[in-house]
């Protein structure tokens, strides 16, 4: 009898590894993709602002749309200064003519080279812009790309020379426009920008992200700490049954369930020195100073950042904590009546260890949640006064897009990731909660 051969089979452990996979490949995707991406342009003096810095370039290249452009023009006016100067100065300026044709045709020696600026000047001549960056960009020999930018730079200077020694204010002029030409076509040859981690070392010694990373971290652990001290009360609140409870839980998370942005505008209007109703109280109640203190001081700032993040995100933290409580078996309270225990024994002895899972998570979820805390900041105070509320994820962004400076900016982008993943550590590794079994210390 032929034996049954068996078919591919995993064992337990395979299988288990078979089926977290997906979920592998999809962290990788979403979450380490973009800090690797983060990571590598913060390599490179990278600003779209800059015509120069626009690209990640690990050696030179030359801005093929910009040089053609450029060279055109400069060509037929170097022709035409030749002809309105003196002797001397017409025969520097053919000089710098023929120089400047002489790099021009090197460059075109390479066929590719040749083909790209025969393609872009096509595109040029119709009015298109060239929106193809591996058409834009073109890879030159660096040795040579030094060579022709510092002849254009040179060129440029005695360029101005000739126009300064120059009568008529008219031809002086033309000649000034000429050498500004000369300047901007040696800009369109660029250098690598690569700088490795020169970005990290200015961070480590800019005063400002230090100090937002201060801001945030004040920030985070004030605010977490009310959370979870009001979120607590509030949890142990309505996990009782009274009339209207349904209401009340329904009520409680009203603020959770408004958007950030809309919250922060509508507390704007309240801590409003002016027209604040909320300003106007606490100033009748001597809390504070004056109503203009909350927006306009650096104290007065954080105090509003911190009140208006407690209002808006205590319901989330009652919310997990109130799931937590109504795993707890009721039994376990009757026993201890039975013992003699008083309320406060039973919140310490059973509620408090039962709800440590529960309260690990909801800590977890906020610090991590307050580190990265942007949008309400941003639209309560913009980060001021001077910068005194600015987190680094508000500094982050300013650096990213108010500067367009996509180097620095991802600086700080890695930075927050590795506060983001250093937080995390010590939640899952340190702390010691059952939810990871064979984790703790």
């Amino acid at each position: 009898m032929k034996k049954n051969k068996r078919g591919f089979q995993l064992n337990e452990k395979q299988l288990g590894y078979a089926m977290v996979l997906p979920s592998l490949i999809l962290v990788c995707i979403v979450v380490l993709w973009p800090v690797a991406q983060s990571f590598y342009n913060s390599l490179f003096d990278y600003r779209l602002n800059d015509p120069n810095r626009s690209e990640l370039m690990l050696s030179a290249n030359i801005d093929l749309e910009r040089y053609v452009d450029n060279q055109f023009y400069l060509d037929n006016q170097l022709e035409d200064l030749t002809m309105q100067v003196d002797s001397d100065a017409g025969a520097k300026i053919e000089e710098m003519k023929e120089g400047i044709n002489h790099h021009h045709e090197q460059l075109l020696s390479d066929e590719e080279t040749k083909q790209k600026v025969e393609k872009v000047d096509e595109l040029l001549m119709n009015y298109q812009p060239v929106t193809d960056s591996e058409l834009k960009y073109q890879k030159i020999d660096s040795d040579f790309a030094d060579r022709y930018r510092e002849e254009l730079l040179q060129y440029q200077a005695s360029l101005m020379e000739i126009a300064e020694s120059t009568a008529d204010e008219t031809l002086s002029q033309s000649i000034e426009q000429t050498a500004d030409l000369t300047g901007a076509t040696g800009e369109t040859i660029l250098q690598s920008n690569f700088i490795g981690l020169k970005n990290y070392g200015k961070y480590l010694q800019d005063n400002r992200m230090w100090g937002a990373l201060w801001n945030t971290t004040f920030f985070t652990v004030i605010t977490v700490a009310l959370e979870l001290v009001i979120g607590v009360c509030i949890a142990l609140l309505i996990n009782r049954a009274f009339k209207g409870r349904g209401i009340i839980r329904a009520s409680v998370l009203i603020p959770w369930a408004i958007p950030t942005a809309v919250a922060a505008m509508m507390w704007g209007f309240l801590f409003d020195g002016q027209s604040g109703i909320v300003a106007h109280y606490l100033e009748a109640l001597h809390i504070i100073p004056d109503a203009s203190w909350l927006l306009s001081t650096s104290d007065g700032g954080m105090f509003s950042i911190i009140l208006a993040d407690v209002w808006k995100t205590t319901p989330y933290m009652a919310l997990l904590i109130l799931a937590g409580l109504q795993t707890i078996p009721e039994s376990l309270y009757e026993a201890s009546d039975v013992d003699g225990a008083n309320k406060f024994q039973q919140f310490w002895k059973i509620t408090l260890p039962l709800l440590k899972s529960s309260i690990l998570v909801a800590l977890l979820f906020r610090t991590l949640d307050a580190f990265r805390v942007f949008d309400l900041i941003y639209v309560l105070t913009g980060g001021g006064p001077a910068n005194a509320t600015e987190s680094i994820s508000v500094y982050a962004y300013k650096t990213l897009f108010a500067q367009q400076n996509f180097g620095e900016g991802s600086v700080l982008s890695v930075i927050v990731f590795l506060f983001v993943a250093i937080i995390s550590f010590i939640y899952v590794k340190l702390i010691g909660s059952d939810l990871f079994a064979g984790r703790t210390k």
